[in-house]
């Protein structure tokens, strides 16, 4: 299974949806909490990724693919493609 990084805020409802889902799932997930120097992580992971203006969060990141946030992994859930993607 590839590795699957979440960059969250504590107070961000969107990051807590997507907590539960890969939960629910039993899907294993690094989370790294954005929230003690929220400015400068989300210019970090704009320069990272290649995210052209304001970066949202959570920014979903499976293997070296960001998904980007809940709404992404959301469909991507609905469809059957998550799994798909976590395999490959």
């Amino acid at each position: 299974m590839k590795d699957v990084v979440i960059y969250y805020l504590d107070y961000c409802p969107y990051c807590v949806k997507a907590m539960k889902l890969l939960d629910g799932k039993n899907i294993p997930y690094k989370k790294i909490d954005i929230s003690p120097n929220e400015e400068e992580y989300r210019k970090h992971i704009g320069q990272y990724y290649g995210i052209q203006g304001n970066v949202t969060v959570p920014q979903i990141i499976i293997g070296n693919e960001r998904i980007g946030g809940f709404d992404n992994l959301e469909k991507l859930n609905n469809s059957g493609e998550l799994d798909k993607i976590l395999e490959n």
